[in-house]
């Protein structure tokens, strides 16, 4: 009987062995890639013409495609290990997911519409609610099935502004559309810093109705309150900020390259480069085998300040550019 036990403890040992060199190769992060190049790649595949917004275009597909082609494929809704006991994998792909749903978002309110008054392109009306089911979801239907139907819209929609005779279908690179993008990314970005400094706890003071005597909320809120981030939650919230920027990074390059000549215009090509400098510095490389989470100034390091840091600089760049697109 001892000589089966020994047998079974030693197959369970393998077994989480296995699992656990499973998970660590599930865990590598997609790496960068030039969308300009990446974008060529596909229209010569498709014998397609890079116009205006194809490079952006391009990008979305090509973003959404690494949350569902990467090692170990889409595992926010996988319920068998090892996959169900990862979490910062999942925690990465629910920020780039995010940052797929603000660009699908105003690629179809923005991006390809002339005017407020104009209609909305019909393949991207289809392709922007695929975005949205729960990134949990794993039955019927699935997340992966509905983000890879929404992959196929945009690759509808790519070819349709490819395509010279299709004068319905257009992407307008115009400042007011771009500004209307940024803005999207300001929130996004100023929430990942506030969730990511949080992570030692601060003392924060209720301005959430400064600067005008009449505003009004729905419920009272006291004037200070203690802000802090669980201790379970803070590698989680670590791996979203990186995968949230991972794909802003490659977006902005997307529109450094679509939008140039109303970046040139507006003088704020510089502040589209300065704002991806601070994004690759999120990308870097995390030696440490686990997110440290020591006090601001105590003597172990404090990745999510780190990270906080690079998302406020960027955040703040944003803000600049956004200004600079609203000048005439």
């Amino acid at each position: 009987m001892s000589q089966y036990k020994g047998i079974i403890a030693g197959a369970v040992a393998a077994i989480l062995l296995l699992f656990y060199f499973i998970a660590v190769y599930w865990s590598i992060e997609p790496e960068p890639f030039d969308v300009v190049a990446n974008a060529q790649e596909q229209a010569q595949q498709r014998n397609e013409q890079v116009v205006t917004g194809y490079v952006t275009t391009s990008t979305l597909i090509s973003v959404s495609e690494a949350l569902l082609n990467k090692p170990g494929g889409y595992l926010s809704n996988d319920m068998m290990p090892p996959s169900v006991m990862m979490d910062n994998m999942p925690a990465w792909e629910f920020g780039a997911l995010e940052m797929v749903r603000d660009l699908a978002l105003s690629m179809r309110k923005d991006f390809s519409r002339s005017q407020s008054q104009s209609t909305e392109h019909p393949s991207l009306k289809k392709a922007q609610p695929q975005f949205n089911i729960s990134s949990t979801a794993w039955l019927w239907p699935s997340a992966e099935g509905e983000y890879q139907q929404g992959i196929d819209y945009l690759v509808e929609y790519r070819s349709q502004i490819a395509d010279s005779g299709d004068r319905q279908s257009q992407f307008y690179a115009r400042a007011d559309n771009l500004r209307a993008y940024v803005k999207e990314a300001e929130k996004r970005l100023g929430s990942l810093s506030q969730r990511l400094s949080a992570s030692v706890g601060q003392d924060k003071v209720n301005t959430d109705l400064a600067g005008d005597k009449e505003a009004h909320q729905a419920t009272y809120a006291p004037l200070e309150q203690q802000v802090k981030t669980s201790w379970w939650q803070i590698d989680d919230v670590f791996y979203e900020a990186r995968g949230a920027t991972w794909a802003l990074l490659h977006f902005l390059h997307a529109v450094e390259h679509d939008f140039a000549d109303v970046l040139e215009k507006k003088n704020a090509k510089v502040s589209v480069q300065q704002i991806i400098r601070e994004l690759e510095a999120t990308q870097e490389p995390v030696w440490s085998p686990m997110v440290l989470n020591g006090s601001g100034f105590g003597f172990v390091a404090n990745h999510s300040l780190v990270m906080a840091n690079y998302i406020s600089r960027a955040n703040a760049a944003l803000i600049e550019l956004s200004e600079l697109l609203a000048q005439g």
